[in-house]
């Protein structure tokens, strides 16, 4: 297992971060570039320094010891393979370095490369192999070291999507196989996802939630979270709340009004110090679709114009434009940074209009420029408290 305790480096990429990796568990870091995840990664692996905090392996505390004698191994983004060796002798190069007896080192690499696939492979060349097959490699050299702990640096970045997906699969097979505790490292939601068994989001070197995949997805514990999980992301929505009779309320959006579900107040009582307030609205574009072809029980409609549609087969992505003001809090304008936009005033976005994005059934007979009928799941809002962020469930931020 790997404990950190209140972690923090010499300059701003980290701070006090605590985390605790159980034995044989694999968890993903996230979080848009300069969030101090790679930082945490090389903390652990001895490649920077520690200023403050702990790093436990297993019962040892490491942080001070040098990185050879912390029984890490890290697969890095780049292969970093020696061209002139071949397969066999680049897997085993490191036991080599550390004087492991010549037939252990046969033995290690042969059952890594059986592993791995790569058991026709071990007298070619690293440039008479694809990429996915140096990746290969480059994990078959952590894994013969047996170490206690597997350090993944975007070790698939440089694969095309079609290898990331079945390196993907077979990363996780091969965990799941060996058994050993692992932190990786990615910038990609689809890995963080399918692969960890907990994900960390990190946002300026603070650690913003840790939880299962299907958590942080369905009860983000603020606005950053549940804006950056999620593809495409999640809408946040500028809205005022206002309670109607003794049970009923209202979110209006602009001109737009939505009947909040009973189950939503059900889920989240502290909706009710809301009233006459204005909070963020978060809603997933899956949990909106075409009013004419599925209304839902708890549904409100919502009247647009069509400004871009997006057929991806499986689903339909539409963009339209609501008429409330857009969500302009710092977390708002760093998830807008990460994908290369820009909220700043005069930025050339309409501050007084907000863009939705709907992910309908491929049936739907959308198109750009027309009319066109959404109907929001008001069950499955998500709502935040515009000044701190955190998200509106039973007083406290979800999670906590």
């Amino acid at each position: 297992r790997v404990d950190l305790e209140g972690l923090s480096g010499r300059d701003e990429g980290l701070s006090d971060l605590d985390l605790d990796i159980a034995d044989g568990e694999l968890v993903v870091l996230i979080g848009p570039s300069g969030c101090g995840k790679t930082t945490a990664l090389r903390m652990v692996a001895g490649l920077e320094e520690v200023t403050s905090g702990n790093i436990y392996i297993g019962d040892r505390e490491v942080s001070r010891v040098p990185s050879r004698e912390r029984d890490v191994a890290m697969v890095f983004q780049s292969y970093a393979l020696y061209p002139h060796l071949d397969v066999a002798a680049n897997i085993g190069f490191g036991l080599k370095l550390r004087k492991v007896p010549k037939a252990e080192i046969e033995r290690r690499v042969k059952e890594a490369a059986e592993v791995l696939g790569l058991s026709e492979l071990l007298d070619r060349k690293p440039r008479n192999l694809s990429g996915g097959q140096r990746q290969r490699v480059a994990m078959g050299r952590a894994i013969v070291r047996e170490p206690q702990v597997f350090l993944m640096d975007e070790p698939l970045s440089n694969l095309d999507a079609k290898l990331r997906v079945q390196m993907r699969a077979e990363i996780a097979k091969l965990q799941d196989r060996l058994g050993v505790t692992t932190i990786y490292v990615t910038h990609d939601q689809t890995e963080a996802m399918t692969l960890g068994d907990r994900v960390a989001v990190m946002k300026r070197g603070v650690l913003q939630q840790v939880d299962s995949p299907q958590v942080l997805y369905d009860r983000p514990t603020n606005l950053f979270v549940g804006g950056f999980i999620g593809s495409p992301a999640m809408n946040l929505l500028q809205g005022d709340l206002e309670r109607v009779g003794d049970s009923s309320w209202v979110l209006t959006l602009g001109s737009h009004k939505l009947e909040l579900a009973p189950e939503l107040l059900d889920a989240r009582p502290a909706i009710a110090a809301y009233d006459r307030r204005t909070v963020v609205v978060g809603i997933r574009p899956e949990d909106i679709s075409d009013a004419d072809l599925d209304p839902g029980p708890h549904h409100s409609v919502l009247e647009l114009r069509a400004e871009l549609v997006e057929a991806m087969g499986s689903d339909v992505l539409v963009h339209v434009s609501l008429d409330t003001p857009q969500v302009l809090t710092e977390d708002a304008r760093e998830l807008a940074a990460d994908v290369g936009e820009d909220l700043a005033p005069g930025a050339g976005t309409d501050e007084r209009t907000s863009p939705v994005v709907a992910r309908l059934n491929p049936r739907t007979a959308a198109r750009e420029g027309a009319p066109v009928r959404l109907s929001v799941d008001t069950t499955r809002l998500h709502v935040f408290d515009p000044e701190t962020g955190a998200a509106v469930w039973d007083g406290e931020a979800a999670g906590s």
